[in-house]
C-alpha cells in the first residue's frame, strides 16, 4: 500500500504551535497574556475567598452609632459561627431571622446594572444584600439569662451585671424590661444605639420570640474598611463579659 504520507489537516496542530509560539515572544502579546491570567486567578480566589471566608457590608442604618456609621462598609469574618464560636460582644451580621424588616422595596435597575452588580457582588466588590441583612452586637449566647434591668439600670448577664462602653454618653442600656433565657445555638442581639435600635428586644411577639438562630448568622463583623477615615478593628470587649459565668 502506498504511503500517502501526513494529509493537509496534520500540519494545522504545528501551525497553531508554531503562530502561538511566536506570539509569546512578542513583549506586548505575553504581557496582555500574562495580564489576562493574573486578572482572572484574582478574580477567582476573590470569589473562593468572598464564598468560604470573608464579606464586605455596608451599614443601612443608624442602629450601630456610634461604633458604626451610615454606608460604612464592614468586613465580615464568614467562619463565625460555623467554625469559630460566637462570643458576647461580638458585632454580628444575620439575615433577617423573620419579618424583623418588614417588607423591603426592592430599587429598579435595568438589566446592565443588575448584571454588573451582580457580577460585582460575586467577587465581593459589591454588597447589593446588606439592606436585607441586619448589624448587631451579641448581648447573650445559648443558656444566658439576661435582664434588663437592675436597681442600678444595668443588664445583668446569669447574675452579673456588666457596664457597656460601647454605649453612647449617657444611654441607658435599655428602656425596655425584658427577661429571658436564651435558646441553644441561638443569640440575643441589641444595636449599640439602644434608643434607635429594632433589635431583638422588639421582636419578642414573634415567632423567632427575638432571638436570631445559628442558621441566619453570616458572620462576625471585624474591621471598618471604609471611608480609611473610619478605618477601625471592631473590639468586642471581653473585659465586659469577664466576670459573666457560664449559663
Amino acid at each position: 500500500m502506498t504511503d500517502l504520507g501526513p494529509g493537509p489537516h496534520a500540519k494545522a496542530p504545528r501551525d497553531i504551535r508554531d503562530t502561538w509560539r511566536r506570539l509569546k515572544k512578542n513583549i506586548f502579546v505575553s504581557f496582555f497574556i500574562d495580564l489576562i491570567v493574573i486578572v482572572a486567578t484574582a478574580l477567582v480566589l476573590s470569589l473562593l475567598v468572598k464564598t468560604f471566608l470573608i464579606r464586605s457590608f455596608f451599614i443601612p442604618s443608624g442602629s450601630m452609632l456610634e461604633t458604626l456609621q451610615i454606608q460604612d462598609r464592614i468586613i465580615v469574618n464568614e467562619l463565625v459561627p460555623d467554625v469559630i464560636p460566637i462570643e458576647r460582644g461580638d458585632v454580628v451580621v444575620f439575615k433577617d431571622p423573620g419579618n424583623w424588616l418588614g417588607t423591603i422595596e426592592q430599587p429598579q435597575q435595568n438589566f446592565f446594572q443588575a448584571t454588573g452588580e451582580w457580577f460585582l457582588s460575586a467577587f465581593g466588590f459589591a454588597a447589593p444584600d446588606s439592606s436585607q441583612h441586619l448589624v448587631k452586637r451579641v448581648i447573650g449566647v445559648g443558656g444566658d439569662h439576661v435582664i434588663c434591668c437592675n436597681a442600678d439600670g444595668k443588664l445583668t448577664i446569669n447574675g452579673v451585671a456588666i457596664t457597656e462602653p460601647y454605649l453612647g454618653k449617657d444611654v441607658e442600656p435599655s428602656s425596655v424590661k425584658f427577661d429571658v433565657v436564651v435558646p441553644k445555638d441561638s443569640i440575643w442581639v441589641m444595636g449599640d444605639n439602644r434608643p434607635n435600635s429594632e433589635d431583638s428586644r422588639f421582636h419578642q411577639e414573634l415567632p423567632s420570640k427575638g432571638f436570631v438562630d445559628k442558621k441566619f448568622i453570616v458572620g462576625r463583623a471585624f474591621v471598618v474598611s471604609w471611608p480609611s477615615a473610619h478605618w477601625q478593628w471592631l473590639d468586642n470587649y471581653p473585659n465586659v463579659f469577664k466576670d459573666v459565668p457560664k449559663p
